[in-house]
Order: structure tokens, then C-alpha cells, then sequence
């Protein structure tokens, strides 16, 4: 019974097998996630060689056996990698996807408020003064229109992305 026994003191640097099993599998999760990720995104990671050649490899595999494999593989090469700045770029990208996410469904609640209330206007005027007012009011009633008549929103869709060119130039 005396080999199941492990004292800890506070010198010792011993770590439980559950932690390190822990640590494992969440470099392997995050390496999976790796997989999904585009080109120009892996290139903006600064990963090992054999690792990102391990990435695309598994990209190109269809087989799940393999595919497991391969994802096996990955998560071994993740434990010999610093995890925190790739998970700082994935909290960053989630940010900025947010952020965008956000900003888009603003300017939807801006095009809806514009085609159901003439005061909208006003308001939008204010927010962005460098509004073409003759362009977006021609917008705004040919969305009616299409909207009165069950016709295809190309109006509104403009108005939109108006909407989208201001707000970036803002």
C-alpha cells in the first residue's frame, strides 16, 4: 500500500495525473479547433512547422479514422506549445467578430426603424451628419414601395449598405 501514497510538501513540484490529462485534452481541443481555421488565420499564429503541416494535413483527410488520428496527433504536438498566446488570438478574433456582430445588427434595427418611421431620419441625421439626404430618402421610399407591393427587397438592401458605408466612414 506504501506506492499509492504520495505526501505533498510544499517544495515538491508534483503535479496529479488528472491535472496533466486535463492539460492534455485541452490542447488537443484547442488543436482541433486549429483545423477550422482559414489560411491566413493559421499563418497569423506563429505555430511550429510540423505543427500547422499536421493542421493541413487533416484538413485534406475525409476518412474518420484517420481524421481521429490525425486529431490525436495535433494534440500531441499542442502539449509541446505555449497555449496562451493562441488562446489570446482566438479571444481576440471572438472580440472582433462580436464587435462586427453588433455593429451590423445596429444598422438593421437603424434600416427598420427608417422604413416604418419618418422620424428615424432625424435621428439618423444626427448620428451621421455626413448623410446624403436626397440619396437615402429616394432609398427609403422605393423600400416602401417594394415593401406595399410583396416585390424583392433590392431597396432596402441598398439602404442597408448605405447605412454600412456611413458607418464605416464614420
Amino acid at each position: 500500500m506504501a506506492g499509492y501514497y504520495h505526501p505533498v510538501d510544499e517544495d515538491d513540484d508534483y503535479v496529479s495525473r488528472t491535472h496533466d490529462k486535463r492539460e492534455a485534452e485541452e490542447a488537443q481541443a484547442l488543436g482541433e479547433q486549429l483545423i477550422d481555421l482559414r489560411p491566413e488565420q493559421l499563418a497569423q499564429l506563429d505555430l511550429p512547422e510540423r505543427l500547422v503541416d499536421a493542421v493541413l494535413e487533416a484538413k485534406r483527410l475525409n476518412n474518420h479514422g484517420a481524421l481521429r488520428r490525425q486529431k490525436q496527433y495535433i494534440g500531441k504536438l499542442m502539449r509541446q506549445v505555449e497555449l496562451a498566446p493562441i488562446q489570446a488570438k482566438f479571444a481576440e478574433w471572438e472580440f472582433s467578430s462580436r464587435a462586427h456582430l453588433a455593429v451590423f445588427h445596429r444598422l438593421e434595427r437603424w434600416r427598420d426603424q427608417l422604413l416604418v418611421d419618418d422620424a428615424a431620419l432625424g435621428e439618423l441625421l444626427e448620428a451621421y451628419p455626413a448623410l446624403d439626404m436626397q440619396h437615402i430618402r429616394g432609398l427609403i421610399r422605393n423600400a416602401r414601395k417594394e415593401q406595399a407591393t410583396n416585390k424583392p427587397p433590392k431597396s432596402s438592401r441598398e439602404l442597408f449598405q448605405y447605412l454600412r458605408s456611413l458607418a464605416e466612414a464614420h
